[in-house]
Order: C-alpha cells, then structure tokens, then sequence
C-alpha cells in the first residue's frame, strides 16, 4: 500500500499534505497541522500555544527528532493535549522558514534545522531553538520538560510570553529595515567585499575560514570576475585553489560526479552527505566561469560529470524539471553509508591492481574518515597522477587507467546498493539556477543535452507555474504527485528566473523568452518593490499574514542561494541593457544604495551584491558573432573566453538579425549593419547604443574585448 492510499484512520492531517517532509510525518501520534490559518484558529479557540517544528526531507537531525521525540508515544499526549502543533517544509514555505529562523537567532544566537518553536495562538514566537533530545543530554533539555515549561509558561506567566513574543517579533522587523543609504555606490565596496573573502582564505585547504566549510559560489564568482576583468592575482589564488580543493576533496562525489552540501572539516574530507539542487547548479556556473578564464583540465571534468549525475537523479527527463534534494542517508543509523567504502568493500570489486592505484590516489585505508564507522573511506584525492605514479611505479597513462576502471567498478556495485531518497519536488527559483548553469555549460563547453533540457525546464515552468492573475507558483510539482495548495512565489522565484529567461534568450534568440523575462520583472517590481524606501521585499503585502509572516524582509544576504534583492537589481540591469528603460536601471540603483552603506558587513555573504554592483557600474559589454562557419566558431570561442559579469555573447545567423525579433536596442543597432548583406561571418561588439565597426578577426576582437573591459 502506497502512502498515497493510507486510511484517515491511521494518519494525522499530513496525509493530505503534497510535501515530501510533511508526509514522513503522517504516521506519527502527534495530531501535526500544516502551516495556514486553520490551525491557528483552532490555536485562538482552545487558548493553546503552537508547537512549531520546520524542516527538511533532506536534514538528518530532523529525522532523528521525529524518531527520538515525535513518533514517541508517550510523548504525543503531553503535545496534543497542550497544543497545537504545526509543520513546515522549509523548502516549500521559505518564507516562513526566513522568519521564525530571525526569531530563533534573536533567542538564541543560532539557528537551524530542525527549528523548534512556541507560538502564541496568533502565530509570535515566544521560545526557540533547534534540536532537543527526547530527554536532557547533550547539554540541552529535553524535549518533555521544554515543552511543559512552555505549557505551564502560558497558562501562569502569560503576560511574560506575551512581552517575550512583542520583543522578538520587534527584533525580527529592526533586523530586516536595512537603512543603509549611508554609503554610495562605488568601485570601493566591491573590493572591499573581495578582500572580506581574501582575508578568510584557508590558503591550505581552500574555502573560507574553518570548519565547517562551505563552497559561497556567488562569493567565488565575484573573485572569478576580479581575477579576469581586473588582473587581481589574489583573487584569482583564492578562487582556483578554493575550486580544486573542492574538486579534489570528499564534498565532491569522485564515484557519481556532484556535490554534496558542505564539509565539516576544513580540509573538505568529510560531508554532510545531502546532495542539493541549489548547491550543483551555483557550482556548476562557478566550474564553468573558472573554465572559461582558466581552463585546467578537472575543471571541464567537474563540469560534465556534474551534469551526468544531475541528469541521472535530479531531472524529470521526460517532462523536463530539476528535482530538489538527494538525502545523505538511507537510515538514521548510517552516515553517508551509500557513500563510503571501507577497504574490504573496495578490494571486493576492484582487481589488485585497481585496488592499489585507487587506494593510493583516493586514499582508501583500513581507517577511514567516519566516526560511526573508522573503517569508512569518503573518497578523496590525496595526491594527483603523476606523484601516485611515480609512487607505484607505474606509467601516469596506466595509472588514469585503472583509476577509470576502478571508478567505473566502483559506480556499479554502489549502484546496487539501497539508494537514498530522491525528493522529486520541482521549486521554481531552485529550477531557474540550474537552467542558467545548464545553458553556460552548453554555450561554454558545449555539453551535450544540457541546452535542450534547459529550455524544455524553462517551458515547463512558464507554462505550469505562471498565471496571469496570481503570478508565479514557488513549487511547480511536487514529489507526491498532482495537487497541493498553490505556494505563492517569493522575490528569489521571480528574480532567478528573470536570469533563466534572459539566459534562454541568449542561447536561443528565441524572443518569447526576452518576453517572459519582461513580463515576470514587471510582476516582480508590482508586487515587491518598496518605491519609497527602495529595494525589493521577498513576499507580495499580505494584509492576513500569521505571526512573523507579517514582518517584512529585504532580503541581502546569500544563504546559499543567491540574495534576493542584489538578485533583482542584476535582472533588472540586464533587462535595461536589452531594452534601454531607464526605469529599470533607476529601480536596480535605487536597491542597490538601499544597502550600499551597510553592505560591507556582509562580506562573503554578499557576493550577489558586488556582482550586480559590478553591472551596475560598468557598462554591460555585448558580443554579437555573426555566422556559421569555421571563423564565427572562433570568433565565438574567443569572445567566450574570460567570464565577466558584464559580459554577453550572441550566436546570430545573418538572417535572424535581418529578420529584426530583437529586444528593442538591438534591434536599433544590429539590423542597420551593412555587413548582414555578405556572407563573410564577422564579430560586432557593443556598449549599449554605441557599436564598434564589424571585425573579422579573432586578434581584432581580442583587443577590442581588452580596451573596453
């Protein structure tokens, strides 16, 4: 019987839900609500506290609560009985997610998941943590006791919940009101951000400060770009090392190709073994950036097996679509077991002479690197070819060799293996990011499929998520299958797939896309945009708004996933360079200097922001390469060599620019070009209105490409 057919009887209210978290849940004895405002009705009328648990299919301490705390029979009465208890997928509603996780920072001094809350019945935080153990360990109370304080808390000391609840909620809205117009916008707080993340590079290890590690691919953009259109060398150090060491080290999946979500070490051995969608397509961009500008070898490989392992897990192949997550575990009682080899395992499979290449470069031992279990090995090159090699006597061919076989082994017999679960669910801005990765792997490296997939995603997301009178969906499908409340879109769904749009355009010169990114900006400066005090809120004005959904967020800050508003200012800047609307670049300025004098503070956590502030103060320079044959094909490889920020290559037949389906500027200049009357492939370069005349050269383009960078 599939959980889909399970009877009422046996299930709580989550067998209704559509979220792959919220459903795991369905068969606990707690009487579990999901977020809206149902439950906290029933909370105002029974005068009960909400119990609030947020988190995530993916998160393993989640999964241990609920099996320590929740599925505890003993324990559902006392939470039934004195309140009401409501759960939420933070991936589905980051909104609420954003919130109470500011309120349990404001309480506590740290957040994450599992995020465990008590609400007043009108939704205000008054006590707020993360994990608790079923009974007191670990230093932290247990969970009973906890929530019985809380309980007797808001029958005999109400007025003091209540103060408590005001103050956090007051903390929420001062933390998000940004008044940063203090500073202007210059040059100086884009170094500045590049230094903040210079000054916490681990120069041995890579990354950024120490353990727990993780990868920032919006802060090794912003250094890419520093280190190709500026010639800053430390830059380029921080990025290209930060970038091998990764490729290098266990947070990389060297058997199936992928990341996973972030190291605990420093040395980047030892993951967290989740593997998400947001985290594959912000580096993958980051792999392909670094291939353009330095071309190293295991920078095209991280790049095409990145891909591999995403078309094989994480994509609806038929109907186009990413899926969210991977899980890092197949039981409570395993830590990245499907992931790990003990040295038995590996000789089991592999030949003596496999065995001893890959034990040497990946470093295979009888002691591993697993607490749980010593004997488990997260695979990791220790050292390259050539020393591994030398070591063994062997010629570096033979030794590529046997480490290919050995992988080949490897990937097989792991195949076999109970597979961790895959959360099918299709988010809309998660989605986006991967499509603009996607589409800079097929125009860079040519990786075969990605474009196709890209768009037919892209389709499927207009045609499904879109509505002219609600706007854009946040889920597009969800794992369970069909139906499911409708999640409206946040700033982060309309800002990153404004990106994807102009990215598909790019690629495709297919206008409709230009279109869409034109139609979805303009829904997002409607229901987002703060005119008088600048900037972008994440959530459209919601007079009904429960508890802390009612604070609003400006949100700066990148966590992984690229920060909303730096996000918009980008979009819209990109928008103006097509299409010349001086509104546009004055809305993009306007959020930009809302948080130009705090900003700084940010460092590594604001590296969307120097991004588009580096749009924003240079003039966004295009490449148009005209043609079909062997000279456009240079040309273009020339014109694509170095990422730049401000930098866009068009791939145009003659007849698509005689044509004139252009956005508004490029159509005022391209189509006027005497040279669409020949056959010979040219190259135009532009800043705005202002062309060069054709060239026809790739030494002409190059040298042009430097004078105006």
């Amino acid at each position: 019987m599939s959980d889909l057919e399970i009877p009422a009887k046996s299930a709580n209210a989550l067998m209704r839900a559509r979220s792959s978290y919220l459903r795991s849940a369905m068969h606990q004895p707690i009487h579990w609500q999901e977020w809206g405002p149902e439950a906290f009705a029933q909370a105002t009328r029974e005068d009960k506290p909400v119990l609030l648990d947020i988190g995530a299919v993916w998160c393993h301490w989640c999964h241990v609560m609920d099996r320590e705390s929740y599925e505890d029979e003993t324990l559902a009465p006392l939470i039934n009985e004195h309140f009401v208890a409501v759960k939420v997928d933070r991936d589905e509603r980051p909104d609420v997610d954003s919130r109470y996780q500011a309120a349990v920072q404001a309480i506590s001094g740290q957040g994450g998941w599992p995020l465990t809350a008590v609400l007043t019945p009108d939704g205000r935080p008054f006590f707020g943590g993360t994990y608790f153990p079923r009974h007191d360990r670990y230093g932290r109370p247990g969970i009973e006791r906890l929530l019985l304080t809380m309980s007797d808390v808001w029958k005999s000391k109400r007025e003091e919940a209540l103060e408590s609840a005001g103050s956090i909620i007051a903390a929420i809205e001062h933390g998000e009101a940004f008044a940063g117009r203090s500073g202007s916008l210059s040059p100086a707080i884009t170094e500045k951000l590049v230094q903040s993340a210079i000054a916490q590079f681990d120069p041995h290890n890579g990354g950024f400060g120490a353990q727990p590690k993780f990868p920032h691919p919006a802060a090794l953009d912003l250094l890419l770009d520093a280190a190709t259109r500026k010639g800053d060398a430390k830059a380029r150090e921080v990025a290209l090392v930060t970038l091998t060491k990764m490729a290098d080290g266990g947070i990389y999946d060297h058997v199936g190709g992928g990341f996973h979500r972030y190291s605990v070490d420093e040395r980047w051995v030892v993951p967290h073994f989740e593997k998400m969608l947001y985290d594959n397509a912000g580096l993958l961009a980051n792999y392909v950036h670094a291939w353009q500008s330095f071309p190293y070898p295991v920078f095209s490989t991280v790049v095409r097996e990145t891909v591999a392992w995403m078309d094989g897990w994480l994509t609806d192949r038929q109907n186009g679509g990413f899926y969210g997550s991977q899980d890092a575990d197949m039981t409570l009682d395993d830590d990245g077991d499907y992931f790990t080899w003990t040295r038995a395992e590996a000789a089991e499979v592999l030949s003596p002479d496999e065995l001893e290449v890959a034990a040497t470069y990946y470093d295979i031992g009888e002691l591993g690197d697993m607490h749980h279990n010593p004997a488990k090995n997260v695979l990791h090159v220790k050292r390259s070819i050539e020393p591994v090699a030398k070591e063994l006597k062997r010629e570096p061919a033979e030794v590529a060799g046997l480490l290919a076989s050995a992988r080949a082994k490897l990937a097989t017999t792991r195949a076999a293996r109970p597979t961790p679960y895959v959360d099918r669910t299709i988010y809309t801005g998660w989605n986006a990011m991967a499509i603009s990765a996607y589409l800079q792997a097929s125009s860079t490296l040519q990786v075969v499929g990605t474009r196709e997939f890209a768009t037919r995603t892209l389709d499927r997301i207009l045609n499904e998520a879109w509505s002219d009178e609600d706007g854009l969906a946040h889920v597009v499908a969800y794992s369970a299958g069909e139906g499911g409340p409708r999640i409206p879109g946040v700033l982060d769904d309309y800002a990153l797939l404004v990106h994807a749009c102009l990215d598909a355009w790019e690629q495709t010169l297919e206008l409709r896309y230009y279109q869409a990114a034109e139609m979805l900006a303009a829904r997002m400066q409607r229901d987002f945009y703060d005119a008088t005090g600048g900037g972008f809120f994440d959530t459209a004005a919601d007079p009904g708004a429960i508890g802390a959904l009612s604070a609003r967020r400006k949100p700066l800050q990148d966590t992984p996933t690229p920060a909303g508003n730096p996000t918009a200012a980008a979009a819209l800047l990109r928008l103006e360079a097509l299409n010349g609307d001086a509104k546009l670049r004055d809305a993009a300025e306007d959020t930009l200097e809302a948080f130009a004098g705090i900003v700084e503070h940010f460092g590594l956590y604001a590296g969307s922001y120097g991004l588009a502030l580096e749009r924003f103060l240079t003039p966004p320079q295009q490449v148009i390469v005209v043609g079909e044959d062997d000279l456009a094909d240079e040309l273009e490889s020339a014109a694509r060599s170095g990422y730049a920020v401000n930098k866009t290559v068009l791939r145009a037949p003659a007849e698509v620019l005689r044509a004139g389906t252009l956005p508004p500027l490029l159509k005022a200049t391209l189509t006027q070009l005497p040279q669409l009357q020949e056959r010979a492939s040219f190259v135009v370069l532009c800043q705005g209105t202002h062309c060069l005349p054709a060239m026809r050269t790739v030494a002409e383009l190059q040298a042009a490409m430097a004078a105006q960078s």
